[in-house]
Formats: structure tokens, C-alpha cells, sequence
């Protein structure tokens, strides 16, 4: 509960984009392993295209983000 309390507070140590890429990113490994489950033992898994795009989206972006602004602040704390 701390945790999440910290998460929405203004005054955070919480990388929150980084906390959203890695729940994406683990909700796709989630629906890799369902898939993969479902697959052996015969059951088809309908899952439809603009979930999966949306949680890779998420995901891509997310940690594209916050990978960019920690290039772009030691550019910044450079000069």
C-alpha cells in the first residue's frame, strides 16, 4: 500500500513510466504464457490485434521514453 501511496504522491522517487513499461511489459508475458498454455492443450486463444498493439506500444514507448530523458539530462548536466 506504501508503495502505491509513493507512486501517486507529488513528491515521488517513483519513475512512473518506467513502472507503466514494466506492468505492460508483464501483462504481455502473461498473454505470451496463457497462449502457450492454451496452445498445448488445444484451445485456441483469442486475443485481438489492437490489445496486444496497445500493451507493445506501451511498453516500447515507456521505456523508450525514459531511456531518452536520462540521455538528454546528462547532455544537459554536461554543458
Amino acid at each position: 500500500m506504501a508503495f502505491f501511496r509513493e507512486l501517486v504522491s507529488d513528491t515521488n522517487t517513483i519513475n512512473e513510466k518506467s513502472f507503466v513499461g514494466v506492468v505492460s511489459f508483464v501483462m504481455m508475458v502473461i498473454l505470451f504464457g496463457t497462449d502457450i498454455v492454451t496452445g498445448i492443450m488445444g484451445i485456441k486463444l483469442a486475443v485481438e490485434k489492437w490489445i496486444f498493439d496497445g500493451f507493445m506500444l506501451l511498453t516500447v514507448l515507456c521505456f523508450g521514453i525514459s531511456e531518452g530523458s536520462k540521455i538528454l539530462q546528462k547532455r544537459v548536466n554536461k554543458k
